[in-house]
């Protein structure tokens, strides 16, 4: 219980503060625009409130001219008020969504340059909380709560000034309510501050639940995982009403405490200050507007205590998004280029200046690779792809195929031994440049909402229509881009919701063919088409894979007979290898695999 309460305190709040206040610093000319207006604002409201007294004063004398000119006076303060409030009401709208708009920025392009073990370890739900739920509570805050602030900071001042002026014996009542507002409020503060932060995190873990569910509405109708589901749901909602409702329940308490001590504050001094004028003490008009100052001296408090909810609120989801800004970005020392030498070859540039051929020649010495220490994935494990062949991974699933490719791709970087790229070593390689000189069709298709001719384009953003087609035909996706009812020009929805999975594979298969790679990966790439359309995609893929180097990963044995080269993996490590004649030869793990014995679990 213990610790479950401890992840619950609030971090660094004053550092937060500081983040967020350099931020608005970005736009200090319209923020102090704001402040110099809501303070004019406020002083006309004190100001008016103030010629309560000389207006009392000279209706009581019975003085007609001295009366309107006193009325007059006060709408002219007003008028003032209410202009500087106008304007710095608009000014604030706009400098808010400056403000946003650059955290969101930077949160935006900070992630382009996260790792990818960033995004397997997160839900995409409680990646986009940050963009909707975290950066609005800051977009609200900002709007409601930082004029709002200087407005009563300064009404608070101006009043305990004017309550002095006016009458320093009453004001000593006055002053004691204020420290026990202030204190009341500043212990509200404190217990539902921890709150709010636990209450960030609880509505990004029911957004990224809820988007997940949404996400995978197919399987669970046909599992009917209903029932489960909404169990799950309760658990989550469950949490968040429970946080929420301790950081409002202390939230929701400050005003009404505050209210009654008010009320209090008033009649006491309205007591008091009529023993006061009845002997002489004070005169009407003073202890008028002095009523009237005191009536008005708790808005301010309370006031403030409505925008703490917002600015705890908004200071955890701050801390929220600095946090993710301050994660460490991909590390990338690689200083080897990648440098197009003509239309057709491509070389390596060292900063010596030396220039080495892309071939897509790949060797792994001695590889060792974990996600998490002391569970290997990989173990001392040796392999080569000479430039032009083709080699296979078969093996059952966490047998390490895949981190193989991401290994080359160094989405990764290996924990002992080398990859070798063309003789250099992949991490000495610039990773933009490495990535550049591969392809990649994945298992799990991600299509962009665009036009189909732009989805294809994603592999090659300098290809020309000709070229796209081109590639869609190698891939043999034109037929049925073609059908289409507006062919290239369809505009892709929802990943691809409005094609097969066979087409979306294609579409892939086509953006992988217009990069024109040296080297392409091929991650169960045929494993949502169907055996017909394989047929066709395979005869067109051996003209896209003529001199290239290939690495596929398959669970049909029947798509890796042609290898060159077919490694069998199991648990990290390569327990054959060879062509499919070779292996069946063996009579080994792949002959008991190729012939149904086993099975690719």
């Amino acid at each position: 219980m213990a610790k479950a309460m401890s992840d619950k305190k609030p971090k660094n709040m004053a550092y937060t503060t500081k983040r967020l206040l350099s931020y608005m610093g970005r736009h200090k000319f319209s923020l102090l625009s704001v402040g110099v207006l809501v303070a004019i604002n406020v002083i006309s409201n004190i100001l008016g409130t103030y010629m309560v007294r000389p207006v009392v004063n000279t209706l009581a004398e019975g003085s007609l001219e001295g009366l309107i000119n006193g009325v007059i006076t006060t709408a002219i303060i007003y008028l003032i008020g209410v202009i500087a409030s106008l304007l710095y009401t608009r000014i604030m709208s706009k400098a808010a969504q400056d403000v946003v708009y650059d955290i969101r920025k930077d949160l935006f392009c900070h992630m382009q340059t996260l790792p990818l073990s960033f995004f397997d370890k997160r839900q995409s739900g409680d990646i986009m909380s940050y963009y909707t739920n975290d950066v609005d509570t800051i977009s609200d805050a900002l709007n409601n709560s930082f004029a709002a602030v200087i407005r009563n900071g300064i009404q608070i001042v101006g009043t305990l000034l004017m309550l002095l002026l006016l009458n320093w014996r009453l004001s000593l009542i006055v002053f004691l309510s204020y420290f026990l507002m202030f204190a009341y409020v500043k212990r509200s503060a404190q217990k539902s501050k921890k709150y709010y932060s636990a209450m960030q995190k609880s509505i990004a873990s029911l957004d990224g639940y809820i988007q997940e569910m949404t996400a995978g509405a197919k399987v669970v109708k046909v599992f009917n995982h209903e029932k489960e589901n909404l169990e799950g749901f309760d658990l989550r909602n469950m949490q968040l009403q429970k946080e929420g409702t301790e950081a409002q329940s202390y939230a929701a308490t400050m005003i009404p405490a505050v209210v009654s001590i008010s009320f209090l504050t008033y009649a006491v001094v309205a007591i008091v200050g009529g023993f006061m004028v009845i002997n002489g003490i004070s005169d009407i008009g003073s202890l008028a507007s002095y009523l009237v100052f005191v009536r008005q001296s708790a808005a301010p408090i309370n006031q403030f205590t409505q925008q703490s909810n917002f600015l705890i609120s908004s200071l955890a989801g701050a801390e929220r998004l600095f946090e993710l800004i301050d994660k460490k970005k991909e590390v990338d020392k690689g200083k080897v280029k990648l440098v197009k030498l003509d239309d057709k070859k491509w070389a390596w540039k060292k900063e010596s200046g030396e220039l080495i051929e892309l071939k897509g020649d790949v060797r792994f010495n001695n590889v060792s690779f974990s996600y998490e220490k002391d569970h290997p994935v990989l173990k001392d494990l040796s392999l080569y792809a000479k430039p032009g062949q083709k080699i296979a991974f078969v093996g059952s699933t966490g047998a390490g195929k895949t981190t193989i490719t991401n290994l080359i791709n160094r989405f990764y970087d290996v924990d002992e031994g080398e990859i070798l790229y063309d003789g250099i070593n992949v991490k000495d390689i610039s990773k933009k440049d490495l990535r550049h000189s591969l392809a990649m069709v994945l298992q799990d298709t991600h299509l962009f909402s665009a036009s189909i001719m732009e989805n294809i384009r994603y592999g090659n953003l300098d290809a020309t229509d000709e070229e796209v087609t081109k590639a869609a035909k190698i891939a043999n996706a034109d037929s049925f881009i073609r059908r289409l009812p507006n062919g290239y020009d369809t505009q892709i929805v929802s990943d691809g919701a409005n094609l097969s999975s066979g087409q979306r594979q294609l579409l892939a298969i086509a953006r992988a063919a217009v990069a024109d790679p040296p080297v392409l990966i091929l991650d169960e790439a045929t494993s949502n088409i169907d055996t017909r359309t394989e047929d066709l995609i395979e005869k067109g893929m051996d003209s896209l894979m003529e001199n290239r180097t290939v690495f596929v990963i398959a669970h049909r044995l029947s798509t890796v007979r042609n290898a060159n080269a077919i490694m069998v993996l199991e648990n990290g490590k390569i327990v054959e290898r060879g062509n499919h004649d070779d292996l069946i030869k063996q009579k080994g793990r792949y002959y008991k695999l190729y012939n149904g014995m086993f099975t690719l679990s």
